[in-house]
């Protein structure tokens, strides 16, 4: 399991043009909080918005949230999924 790392408030503001940018580039995720515990998340906006979605819907489609699964086994066939 990976250990969150949280900016600081502070932190995030002093570095936000780089953090942007880093962001921009790499599609990486920041986590800015207090005191340790986590209040916000830095991340790419999705580049094929969809309005007839959710926001949480549309960030974890464009964040890759679900990408694990391309490497589980299709256990399911068509007669399956109807039901």
């Amino acid at each position: 399991m990976t250990t969150l790392q949280i900016l600081s408030t502070t932190q995030a503001r002093d570095i936000l043009p780089a953090l942007i940018a880093k962001v921009k580039e790499t599609s990486k995720v920041f986590i800015i909080g207090r005191r340790n515990n986590p209040e916000a998340i830095l991340m790419r906006y999705p580049t094929e918005y969809s309005v007839n979605a959710s926001d949480i819907a549309n960030i974890n489609a464009y964040s890759n949230s679900f990408d694990f699964l391309h490497d589980e086994p299709n256990i399911y066939t068509v007669k399956t999924k109807k039901k």
